[in-house]
């Protein structure tokens, strides 16, 4: 075979080669070109393999111009492919034309568990009073959960109905309490935090009761800290989540570790006091425990009693969310119904 021919028969395949592109009208007919042109048997790949039958002197011109074919197929049959998928990309948009005079939907936005927005209300208010936060873990020593907070053994809160055992030295936390003690053996006085968290007992679920609550604990310990300043220091707290005119009492109460002790009330805010089903007629609703720091407690962490004092206070977030939300039943917080939490 000369070159002479070789030249021109590559030309013929170019020729037919391109016109049959150029006529495709899809991609399966691309694929028949590409195949019978570029393929392992095609016109063009088998010229390539008989370059041996020219002779040495005209091979490279004749296996030059193979090429130059070959590429100029490839480029032509990649431009087609692009060109039909702009035309099938033009029709289908043409088909499904968008009429941007309807409404669009509107995204779903999550929000924040009622808990949660009482957790952070609780917090900013106490923020406010100079408290830090401190947080401690949920599986906690039987030491800090009880007897560094004087506790003795024979408590009745120790006993395995209250209190949910994971060995005889380890429970789950039946309050957020061992938080201070584990701050106390830390840090040296002054000591101004909250320790919120959950906290576990064996409870079963009814209106009022959970096996897990919720809790903000605080503790204030200073030299000179006094009653007084726990009463300011609630009553402002209690003006900040209910209302510049909300009032507070304390009744005397018993805490291992509080000496002398208090339950604390809050004038209902449902009757400003005076006297409905909620507060059972009394105009007064209960909402948190506190007191002075028993000196047993600082002798537990290395602190003099004789030279420090302080106070501390215990409240439960789900009671005080189920008096700021009107929530009679603590299960409705842990249903997760997409209808009571879209409420908040």
């Amino acid at each position: 075979m000369k070159v002479k021919e070789s030249i021109r028969y590559l030309e013929d395949l170019l020729t037919s080669g391109l016109e049959e592109i150029e006529n495709a009208r899809n991609r399966e007919d691309l694929e028949s070109v590409r195949v019978e042109y570029l393929g392992r048997k095609g016109k063009v790949t088998e010229f390539i393999r008989r370059l041996g039958e020219i002779p040495a002197g005209e091979r490279p011109e004749a296996g030059k111009r193979a090429n130059s074919v070959k590429v100029r197929l490839r480029d032509a049959l990649r431009e087609k492919i692009e060109s039909l998928e702009t035309v099938s990309l033009e029709e289908r948009l043409a088909g499904e034309a968008v009429d941007t005079t309807l409404p669009g939907y509107e995204p779903w936005v999550g929000s924040l568990h009622p808990i949660s927005l009482v957790f952070r209300e609780i917090i900013e208010v106490f923020h406010g009073m100079g408290f830090s936060v401190a947080y401690g873990p949920e599986v906690e020593l039987d030491y800090y959960n009880f007897e560094a907070l004087n506790f003795p053994k024979d408590h009745p809160t120790r006993d395995m109905q209250d209190t949910l055992y994971l060995s005889d030295d380890v429970v789950m936390r039946t309050h957020t309490s061992p938080v201070q003690v584990r701050v106390m053996e830390s840090v040296s006085p002054p000591v101004r935090i909250i320790s919120p968290g959950r906290a576990f007992r064996c409870d079963s679920p009814d209106a009022s009761h959970s096996p897990v609550f919720h809790q903000v604990e605080g503790l204030y310990v200073d030299t000179d800290v006094t009653l007084p300043q726990l009463k300011g220091c609630l009553d402002s707290f209690a003006r900040g989540i209910f209302g510049p005119g909300v009032k507070t009492r304390f009744r005397p109460s018993f805490f291992p570790f509080t000496e002398p002790s208090a339950e604390v009330d809050i004038s209902c805010i449902f009757c400003d006091g005076e006297g409905c089903r909620v507060c059972k007629r009394t105009g007064w609703l209960e909402i948190l425990g506190a007191g002075m720091v028993n000196p047993a407690v600082f002798e537990a962490v290395g602190y003099d009693p004789e030279v420090y004092s302080g106070f501390a206070f215990g409240l439960g977030v789900e009671r005080i969310a189920m008096l700021k939300y009107g929530i009679n039943d603590i299960r409705t917080f842990y249903e997760n119904d997409i209808r009571f939490l879209s409420q908040f």
